[in-house]
């Protein structure tokens, strides 16, 4: 066993499931412009869903909390998610809303382009939220009923397992911040993927332990400002950790008063990039929520958090530059005897 991949923990995902509807193309339309000869094919996708699936392919137990609609898109996505060994007692129904849509244009080179229709993903509430993750964090809230039994972790035959919560923009800001205040009061580890970007609420960073921008997510972020800016905005705004994903590039891990750690990008020859994103941060969580990893939660100045991060990172590269090796976003992430395997034979750039 790779000696970087401890055992894992648990993860728990707060975001969107969407059917992707993928249009393959020798290069992407310009604004107003028709292309055709393209091939279709349709998949399951949202963010959330490919990263609780990514994060469960590797080892950890996976809860993702969310909407569907009561319809036969909705149906499927939660076959597929129940496959890949996800936990679906905390993802819903809607009644009225349909399951989101994700529509995507690839190219010849992997790039794409993604609209997204959002149905039943908007309407997931603070209130869901303060109602199902409490007893994931193994934690009591008062007046508040929860619908999931508190999971008995205090006995040493069954130690408590270190707990990561990972969120995107693709739910509502009320739900994401919702998860990252319970997470400070059961002092777990939350990561914010703001992805598609939106501005952060000064209460929401200060609440993130690591946040994951990839490059065009960060430059909205910053309203045009520099990277660099952007990153000490984030930072002096109270995140503990700033992963920018550079795609082929690879990715760069800031902290304050440390300096840039640089994760070279595995070298591959990309076939569709859609959920690249999504499988590093699915690996992102699993790493960090392994015991024998510490948690981010800890001083930001620890050689032990150091190397912990370090560590998750480059599974997370592994994750993410393996995906995009094949087409669709949930088929596509690695399991955990593919990823060892994949960073003993794979080369970075």
């Amino acid at each position: 066993m790779d000696p970087r991949i401890g055992s894992s923990g648990r993860v728990v995902v707060i975001g969107s499931v969407n059917v992707d509807l993928i249009t393959r193309l020798l290069r992407l339309p310009r604004p107003g412009e028709t292309v055709i000869g393209g091939e279709f094919r349709e998949f399951p996708g949202g963010k959330g869903a490919n990263q609780a699936i990514a994060a469960a392919r590797l080892g950890a137990e996976t809860w993702l909390i969310g909407l569907t609609g009561s319809d036969e898109r909705g149906e499927r996505a939660r076959r597929v998610l129940e496959e890949a060994g996800v936990r679906l007692d905390a993802l819903g129904r809607h009644p009225s809303e349909p399951t989101g849509v994700a529509q995507i244009l690839v190219d010849a080179s992997g790039a794409n382009l993604i609209a997204v229709a959002s149905g039943a993903n908007a309407a997931l509430a603070a209130a869901d939220v303060e109602r199902l993750l409490p007893p994931l964090l193994g934690i009591e809230v008062p007046l508040l009923e929860t619908e999931l039994p508190l999971l008995e972790q205090s006995s040493s035959a069954a130690p408590r397992l270190q707990t990561v919560v990972l969120a995107g923009f693709e739910v509502p800001d009320g739900a994401v911040l919702a998860a990252a205040r319970l997470c400070r009061a059961a002092d777990a580890v939350f990561i914010l993927n703001p992805a598609p970007a939106r501005p952060i609420s000064p209460e929401l960073l200060r609440l993130c332990s690591v946040v994951t921008p990839n490059e065009g997510e960060l430059a909205i972020l910053g309203s045009g400002t520099h990277a660099d800016e952007t990153v000490d905005h984030l930072l002096t705004g109270g995140a503990q950790a700033v992963i920018v994903t550079r795609g082929g590039d690879g990715a760069d891990l800031h902290r304050r008063g440390l300096p840039t750690h640089q994760q070279p990008a595995f070298d591959v020859q990309p076939v569709d990039s859609t959920g690249a994103g999504d499988a590093f941060n699915g690996a992102l969580a699993w790493a960090l929520s392994a015991p024998a990893i510490p948690s981010a939660q800890s001083d930001a100045r620890s050689t032990e958090k150091l190397g912990a991060l370090e560590q998750a990172m480059e599974l997370a590269a592994a994750a993410g530059a393996y995906s995009t090796q094949s087409v669709g976003a949930q088929t596509s992430p690695p399991d955990r005897a593919t990823l060892e395997r994949f960073m003993r034979e794979a080369k970075t750039r």
